[in-house]
């Protein structure tokens, strides 16, 4: 009787050597870009000092954290955050799992086609152009929205500086921007379904809402959990730019969230451990937000990240 022996790392290395080459510009990338910055996260325990670099400043241990979280900013900030990546989380999570659904079932291939490519293009604009696009065509004064509101009576109503309606407009662009580009991993996951399963179904008389539900969401559901999981994983972290963008002296009760407030604080203020101090504890918390789902998913789904 042979006991199979674990294959050692250099012997993994030497048997799939073609596959780590391949993969060699994008880890060198991520060191580069991702892991030798993170030495600069001992400014968030320093009083940085400009004369001393990175490693120079008095020690101060959690200070900026404590500063942060008895700041009159923190409860406002946490709670702006939270409401607008739950909002996008919500109505934004479902939003290419429907499409891709719906897109499954159209048979006729050419128009399938220029459905995908309708749909795919929004992501493919800049944030800065769509930005742009929401000022004309949310303005009271000369956008077609703003007009069509003004003739149902919504006189004046700036969609875009009003707080109760700075989030829906945020979420809804964003939706219509990516929800085509997010529904290809799910018709990528529904074309792996076996074709029998289809023909079972029509044989025992299964409409199409039948075969969505008992057919294709089953099949997709691990994808579905995966996606969630690492959507949970950023549930603080907003998105900088349109947010940055969309900002003005009206919505900003509602639109000043984390992100934003780091750049303000750091750039412009030049209080860089202050900034610092409060980017790591979003990427903390994101962090233990990732671990926990990844845990419960696994625990009741058994599909989990690892």
């Amino acid at each position: 009787m042979t006991i199979e022996k674990k294959p050692t790392i250099f012997n993994t290395f030497k048997r799939d050597y073609q596959l780590w080459l391949m993969i060699l510009p994008a880890i060198i990338i991520v060191i580069i870009f991702n892991y030798i910055p993170m030495y600069g996260v001992q400014l968030a325990f320093r009083e940085y000092d400009f004369t001393k670099g990175l490693t120079g400043g008095e020690w101060v241990g959690l200070k900026y954290f404590q500063q942060f979280i008895e700041s009159h900013m923190f409860t406002d900030l946490l709670r702006n955050t939270l409401f607008i990546s739950l909002s996008t989380i919500i109505f934004g999570f479902p939003a290419p799992i429907i499409l891709a659904l719906l897109i499954n079932q159209i048979k006729w291939r050419k128009g399938k086609r220029i459905l995908q490519t309708t749909v795919y293009l929004p992501h493919f604009i800049s944030i800065v152009v769509v930005v742009g696009l929401l000022n004309v065509l949310l303005s009271p004064n000369t956008g077609i929205i703003g007009h069509l509101l003004n003739a149902l009576g919504f006189k004046d109503l700036n969609l875009l500086a009003s707080p109760s309606t700075f989030v829906p407009v945020y979420v809804l662009s964003d939706i219509w921007q990516h929800v085509g580009w997010n529904s290809i991993i799910y018709l990528a996951a529904l074309s792996s379904v076996d074709p029998q399963l289809y023909d079972s179904a029509k044989i025992d008389g299964a409409n199409r809402w039948q075969i969505i539900r008992n057919v294709e969401i089953p099949a997709i559901i691990p994808t579905i959990i995966i996606l969630l999981i690492l959507n949970m994983g950023s549930i603080i972290s907003t998105g900088f730019e349109k947010i940055f963008l969309l900002q003005n002296p009206l919505n900003l009760p509602v639109s000043e969230v984390i992100e934003t407030y780091v750049y303000k604080i750091g750039i412009i203020s030049n209080q860089f451990s202050y900034a610092a101090a409060i980017g790591l504890f979003n990427t903390v918390i994101n962090f233990i937000l990732l671990i926990t789902m990844n845990y419960i998913a696994k625990r009741f789904s058994n599909i989990s990240l690892w």
